[in-house]
């Protein structure tokens, strides 16, 4: 005969474990979705994550409505940190919204082109404080932003914000 007794802390430990791995699951299960829906958005709309050239960059902002002068205001190499901090977690969390994952990109070199908007919604074709940052690594675009670099500015990924910002 085998007897198995169980007390009322193993039990309520093997529920709230089982609670976390459902709660777990399903919410990686929704952060895929929501990845693939914006990959799959961007691959509806052809917009080609080549950037072999300052060309393909342009066509590439130009693909989600947005114009720029010609020539970036800057280019530069950043280093993605091995360790996300606070903020990194959060610039990640607009990537992942954009069908983008930086964690993939956790110690690399990437080069960051950076143009001004000129037809940000309420702004001015001559304002020069909304910028576009398009993040590179060997040819591909890997992720960015469109930010105001206004003291109370603003950042979200390249689609325009529908929650007012």
């Amino acid at each position: 005969m085998f007897v198995v007794s169980l007390s009322k802390d193993k039990i309520k430990k093997s529920v709230l474990i089982g609670v976390a791995v459902v709660l777990i699951t399903l919410c990686s299960a929704v952060l895929l979705k929501y990845i693939g829906d914006a990959q799959q958005s961007r691959e509806n709309m052809g917009i080609s994550l080549s950037a072999v050239s300052e060309e393909d960059i342009l066509s590439f902002i130009s693909n989600y409505g947005w114009q720029v002068d010609d020539a970036p205001v800057e280019v530069r190499d950043v280093i993605i940190p091995e360790t996300f901090d606070d903020v990194y977690n959060n610039y990640n969390e607009i990537q992942l919204e954009q069908g983008f994952n930086l964690e993939k990109y956790a110690g690399q070199r990437v080069k960051r082109w950076t143009y001004i908007v000129r037809n940000y919604p309420d702004t001015s074709p001559t304002d020069d404080f909304i910028r576009i940052n398009i993040l590179v690594s060997d040819g591909v675009v890997v992720g960015g932003d469109v930010c105001s670099v206004k003291l109370d500015g603003f950042m979200h990924g390249f689609y325009l914000s529908t929650d007012g910002e």
